[in-house]
């Protein structure tokens, strides 16, 4: 039986659980935080004071935070590439005879959570009046126009380990950019942003868990997978970034550099997820493995060493570099 078919079987044998996997890992929508629960109500005869105080707190914000968040916001705003990216995995079907399938099903509802983060930071870097709103808007235009390729084809093993990887990175984003807002002692910022780091982190324990569940069905090709991701290295997903008037991708380095300044994602963080997610799956204790498989193990138990000395020898650009989303607006 050809790769494909056996992962199109693996992906089916898994869908028997796809809804104990929405149960466990997905929230009801009349359940979950709503982004105008945690902004001002423009109901209320308070909203204009309260957006008076959201922009007076976001005034005390240094500028490599602002083009951190508004380059996240971006990404997370990027949702409709993603989606279609995932749609279209092998052992995805949607709309066909029985309508959606039950991975489809699984994909729209993430989606739905997801779309949620976007939709809320967008308004926050609105009502704060310290961005240029236009330059961000062109800029998450053209990231949806430039598409995005992980490297991952239609593989759905090489899916899993690329969603399971990027939701813990933007976890811990999105999580230092609330220690660091709480830290200049913007409350409402730090909570919006917790809240959205908590779902990356459910979204990262189901998607890490559909890997550890087809090691056990298929270990082999699962480890080769996992061994193949790890070498080309995780792109992430705004590595196409680009701002109004400038070549595809020409963004992404500068914002990186912000990120790394102000400790909100390092080089080092990527070799510790890459390290939670071997310790996560066990791949020391895995069993049944074929002679290139295990030599895809042992590649991988020494890379997290090898990646630790080349971040180790990174030197960060101290100067911070100006975006058109941030400068503009600065100049009051």
């Amino acid at each position: 039986m050809s790769i494909q078919n056996v992962r199109r079987e693996v992906m089916q044998f898994l869908e028997k659980n796809i809804d104990s996997f929405v149960e466990t890992y997905l929230l009801p929508v009349e359940k979950i935080w709503q982004p105008s629960d945690l902004l001002p109500n423009s109901e209320k005869e308070s909203f204009l004071e309260e957006v008076t105080e959201l922009r007076e707190i976001a005034k005390e914000l240094p500028y490599d935070f602002w083009v951190v968040l508004v380059g996240d916001t971006i990404t997370e705003e990027a949702l409709p590439t993603y989606e279609s990216w995932l749609m279209d995995v092998e052992g995805v079907t949607q709309k066909g005879e029985n309508g959606d399938n039950g991975w489809a099903k699984w994909l729209r509802q993430w989606t739905g959570e997801e779309n949620r983060h976007g939709d809320l930071l967008n308004k926050y870097l609105y009502l704060s009046g310290r961005v240029n709103m236009r330059e961000v808007e062109m800029t998450t235009q053209h990231l949806i126009n430039d598409g995005f390729d992980p490297g991952t084809d239609r593989d759905p093993y090489k899916n899993f380990v690329f969603t399971s990887f990027q939701e813990l990175a933007t976890y811990v984003s999105h999580n230092r950019v609330a220690q660091i807002a709480k830290k200049f002692g913007d409350h409402k910022l730090s909570k919006i942003c917790r809240l959205i780091a908590g779902d990356e982190m459910r979204h990262h324990h189901a998607y890490s868990e559909f890997v550890n569940r087809i090691f056990k069905i298929d270990p082999s090709e699962m480890m080769l997978a996992f061994q193949y991701m790890m070498k080309q290295k995780i792109t992430m997903p705004a590595h196409l970034i680009r701002e109004s008037g400038d070549a595809i991708g020409t963004a992404f380095e500068k914002f990186s550099e912000s990120a790394q300044r102000i400790g909100v994602y390092t080089s080092m963080d990527y070799v510790e997820i890459m390290q939670k997610l071997i310790e996560k799956w066990e791949i020391d204790k895995i069993t049944g493995l074929n002679d290139e498989a295990e030599k895809a193990r042992d590649y991988l138990m020494k890379l997290p060493a090898r990646m630790t000395k080349i971040a180790e020898r990174l030197v960060v650009p101290s100067e911070e570099k100006l975006f058109k989303w941030v400068q503009p607006a600065l100049k009051v």
